[in-house]
This record gives C-alpha cells, structure tokens and sequence, in this order.
C-alpha cells in the first residue's frame, strides 16, 4: 500500500537477521514503525530513497544527541530518507502533537510523530533525530533489549559443545545489566561466575583468588580501563587468561591488552554462542 501511493520513493532495507528480543507491546510498536515509515515517504513528494535497518547495539557511556541514549544493550531502528528534512528552528517541536502536519504540510492527522515519541518513551528507550534542510532526516528509535528468558530458555544443541566444567569466571563490567547478562550466559554454560564493578575491584578479588579467566570490560568509568586492569592483574597473576568485551570496535587498547597474552575479543551486545566460545577457544589455548 506504502508503494501504490509513493510509487516514486525507492525502499531499500537492512534488517538484522539475530535482533535481540525486546519487551513490549507488538501493536504500539508496529504502529510506531509504520508511522515512522509514512512520515519519511511523504516527507519526499517528488520521490527519493527511503532506508529502513536494524540493529543490535551496545551502548557503553551515553550518547547525547536529540535524546540522550544511556549505556545499555539496545534494539536500533533508523528510518532515513533523502526528503525535504527539518528546519533546525523546528527540531525540538516536531514530535509534539500536530505541528509535523502544520510545518510540513503532511496528510494524516499530524499526530504520528507524537504517537512515536509516547510509544518509545512507554517502552523505556530513546530517540535520535538528524536532518538537513533539503536533503532528508535520519530517525533512529533505541529499544532496550531485554534478557529476561535467559535463564529459563534452553540451551540449543549447537551450544551444548560450549560447556564448561565448572571454571571460575571473574566477570568485571562497570554496568551492572552487563554484569547480570554474563552472570546468567556463563552460569548456564557450566561455569562459576563472580562479578565485580570495577577494574580496582577486579585486582583486589584476584590477590584472593586467581580465576581460570577474566572477563574484562575494555571501558569502564570512573577508574582504571580494561588494559590498565590487565597489566596490573599480570604483576600478581602472571599468564592470567582474559577474554576482553566492548561495546566498540577493536581499539588499540583492546590489541594492547591482547599483545600482553589476552584472549578473544567480544563485542557487546554478545550472544551465549559468541562468548562461550571465545571463553572455551581461550581456556583452552
């Protein structure tokens, strides 16, 4: 129907195939996206590029922009389209009630936007809004991801092969959902879990007892960062395995941290595959 009545808007999109489950309410929130779709393809009477994609995304400090987007493990929608775009003197006002409609001239009730702002802010995420005049708007909606059936799920048969022994893990993550997530990932694949918040934390527990392996958060504020931890870690428990997580791309600090004997590196958001078979391959390299 989108088509038949924006028969000049291309619709080009890049959905993830492994999205994260999110809790919520499945009518509002398709709501929220075919609004968000309607909106970018009458936001280009004369045609254009509508680009729909998702995302799994982790958050590791906030981000500030049109919303400010706290640190977490997220479901990211954007919508982008090559439109007429937003005056900046209208950024702050076009997701109140009527004035898309009134500024843009669009059809409908002028209400859309509204409903997509009260949907997110009901399920607890946020928004981001960017656009040039005369050259198109890019909205990207942040759900949290939820993990709540973790425990109860079971474990898939591929994954049962990841299976520890009963290792110990010391889990060091300045964020307490990451904490928690790893706690439940690991516990389920056999391994005996301790977390701490912080890498000063991390050398403290490990002058008590030395784990068969670290898993070391790369970012972590305030205090010590991940490679800083290791290289502290190492003068009392030299050759201690680690696997590393961030919610970035591989950094120089995350090569640093690995030339001094560190494991695989993961990057959040990460699945019970992908960490426990970086912990396995390191456990046993």
């Amino acid at each position: 129907m989108l088509q038949s009545r924006h028969r000049h808007v291309r619709i080009e999109s890049n959905l993830h195939s492994d999205l994260l489950p999110i809790a919520g309410s499945a009518v509002h929130l398709s709501k929220t996206v075919m609004n968000l779709i309607s909106n970018a393809a009458e936001a280009m009477p004369d045609g254009g590029l509508l680009q729909i994609s998702t995302a799994n995304r982790y958050i590791d400090r906030p981000i500030r922009g049109y919303d400010e987007v706290k640190e977490g493990d997220y479901v990211v929608l954007t919508v982008r389209d090559s439109g007429v775009g937003i005056r900046r003197t209208e950024m702050d006002r076009i997701f109140e009630p009527f004035y898309t409609k009134k500024v843009m001239g669009r059809s409908g009730t002028g209400l859309g936007m509204a409903v997509v702002w009260g949907t997110v802010k009901d399920h607890h995420g946020y928004v981001d809004l960017q656009s040039v005049e005369g050259k198109g708007t890019a909205i990207t909606v942040y759900l949290p991801a939820t993990r709540q059936e973790l425990s109860a799920a079971p474990i898939p048969t591929a994954t049962k092969e990841l299976m520890g022994q009963g290792q110990s893990i010391l889990v060091v993550d300045d964020v307490a959902e990451q904490r928690e997530i790893a706690s439940i990932l690991l516990g389920r694949l056999g391994y005996h879990v301790k977390t701490v918040s912080s890498g000063e934390e991390a050398v403290e527990s490990v002058k008590r007892h030395r784990p068969d392996l670290i898993l070391l958060d790369m970012i972590m504020d305030p205090g010590m960062d991940g490679l800083t931890t290791y290289e502290k870690i190492l003068a009392i428990s030299p050759g201690q395995k680690a696997v590393i997580t961030s919610g970035f791309s591989e950094t120089n600090r995350v090569k640093g941290t690995q030339a001094l004997g560190a494991g695989d590196y993961v990057k959040k958001p990460y699945n019970i595959e992908t960490i426990g078979q970086a912990v396995k391959s390191t456990l046993s390299g």
